[in-house]
């Protein structure tokens, strides 16, 4: 970038982050998970995915100012936890995978002049994925490649779709619907794991809603990401048995180890 004082702001997961050119050679990861998403506990979705997302994981909301929230698929019950992590590393089989995975090495960035945020935004690439073995994204007339066509498609439509996401959650903001809340495990009397710092829609709230409100969710379509959202907390449960069940065979493997 040459403007001076502007800085490209990096999304989630990503460290050195530089504008794409159109001279760029890029190594594509060819479906292989990127080395962040095995060490998170939760990825953000945006609202196209809410249906897809909740067959497989639990979707609450996340925020940092409790004025805006984002949708995010949680994948595991501690820190650093990614329970669809197979034992090769990569995303299990079957599974549905987030945008904000597939889309990596690249995304849409923002930029920020002297800390200021600009309405603009730039695609970048990971720096460590640019190399002169990688593939050419434009042919020598300029023109986008098909490998390139693929990403860029994903990309634009990711970007609108967070668009679109950003007002779901702002509307359903503004009619007061988010709650916190957190999960919790007993054993008995007492407490063994607590997840919390997340949101969810109220469904009382919800139910008490006035018609012109209820009316106004249904016409933009929000009812079945809602109803989606609701669905996809009995997730929870099944997070919770694949976790005993990974801690399991772990304990296992260290013990066979320890025997020999």
């Amino acid at each position: 970038m040459n403007d001076a004082g502007a800085r490209l702001v990096a999304p989630f997961g990503y460290t050195d982050i530089r504008a794409l050119q159109k001279s760029d050679r890029v190594l594509l990861p060819q479906g292989s998970t990127p080395q962040f998403c095995r060490r998170t506990n939760a990825i953000a979705v945006a609202r196209s995915e809410i249906n897809a997302a909740a067959r497989d994981y639990p979707i609450v909301f996340s925020s940092a100012d409790e004025t805006s929230f984002l949708p995010v698929a949680v994948l595991g019950l501690r820190d650093g936890q990614n329970l669809f992590i197979d034992e090769t590393q990569e995303w299990e089989g079957g599974r549905y995978v987030p945008a904000f995975v597939r889309r990596y090495p690249f995304c849409v960035a923002r930029v920020e002049v002297e800390g200021a945020p600009q309405a603009r935004r730039m695609v970048c690439v990971e720096e460590a994925y640019l190399d002169a073995r990688g593939i050419a994204l434009y042919d020598s007339a300029g023109n986008p490649t098909p490998q390139w066509q693929i990403r860029q498609r994903l990309l634009e439509e990711y970007e609108k779709d967070l668009e679109a996401t950003a007002r779901a959650c702002a509307m359903i903001a503004r009619l007061g619907l988010f709650s916190p809340f957190k999960f919790e495990v007993h054993n008995g009397d007492r407490r063994s794991l607590t997840l919390k710092g997340m949101y969810r829609v109220d469904q009382t709230r919800l139910e008490a809603l006035k018609p012109a409100n209820h009316k106004a969710l249904v016409t933009r379509g929000l009812m079945s990401d809602i109803y989606a959202h609701f669905h996809s907390l009995e997730n929870f449960g099944r997070l919770y048995t694949r976790a005993v069940e990974r801690a399991a065979a772990e304990e296992g493997r260290r013990a066979r180890t320890h025997r020999r």
